[in-house]
């Protein structure tokens, strides 16, 4: 009955990190969906090259907290049905999942930074502050997110072994690290070649595409108040 709770627990974790807020509260908001714009990555970094604080800040908190919610209601219940700390660190490994391959959103999912730090405060409050902070302090100084993130994914797993003794969770810390590089490789080679975008830059505008659509657009709306004007004078 242990692992039937075990795996139940995992498959809902997984569920819950397959919402993918970027999109959602993009959607709700008005605003384009995250994936067309920008390095079209489903994260509150790109929300924010929107142009909207407000939607970016909502996708950052409800981002961690489908990976602190998870982990802190298996850590609540352990002892009532039994759960260890292999079943505890696989749940925040099957939210992280959740959020990098989401089920609802065709398995094209974000890079998982919001989540894994959700996961790392409900593993250990103490060790997810001490990440977000290198975070921070990364961010602030190089106005680089993908550098911050990499920055905190190379010292979660060190600082997990290092301070608590607890290793299946350590070993669940450097699974998500080790995924977390690799869905920052593109990151990796444009900071590499001096290409990467900071935080705050807004989509590309040179962008030939992107200029035809502007022109398209601007087409448009000139176009339909004469359409308007020539109906009120017909009428």
């Amino acid at each position: 009955m242990d692992l039937v709770y075990s795996y139940t627990a995992f498959l809902l974790a997984y569920l819950i990190g397959s919402l993918s807020f970027a999109v959602i509260v993009s959607k709700l908001m008005g605003l384009s969906d995250p994936r067309s714009y920008g390095s079209k990555n489903p994260g509150a970094t790109n929300v924010l090259r929107s142009g909207s604080k407000k939607a970016a800040v909502l996708t950052l908190l409800l981002d961690a907290l489908k990976g602190y919610v998870p982990v802190a209601l298996v850590e609540h219940f352990s002892f009532e049905l039994g759960f260890e700390d292999t079943t505890i660190a696989f749940v925040g490994v099957a939210a992280f999942l959740g959020h990098l391959f989401p089920v609802f959103f065709r398995f094209q999912g974000g890079k998982g930074v919001a989540t894994a730090a959700g996961v790392l405060l409900a593993f250990e409050p103490l060790l997810g502050l001490g990440v977000l902070l290198t975070w921070i302090v990364v961010a602030a100084a190089f106005r680089y997110s993908s550098l911050a993130s990499l920055a905190a994914a190379a010292m979660a797993p060190f600082a997990m072994l290092m301070f608590y003794d607890r290793p299946m969770v350590a070993l669940a810390v450097a699974v998500m690290s080790l995924l977390m590089v690799w869905r920052h490789w593109r990151n990796i080679v444009k900071l590499l070649t001096g290409k990467e975008s900071r935080i705050g830059d807004k989509p590309d505008e040179s962008n030939p595409r992107r200029r035809r659509r502007h022109r398209v657009r601007r087409l448009h709306e000139d176009v339909a108040p004469d359409s308007h004007s020539h109906r009120s004078k017909g009428n």
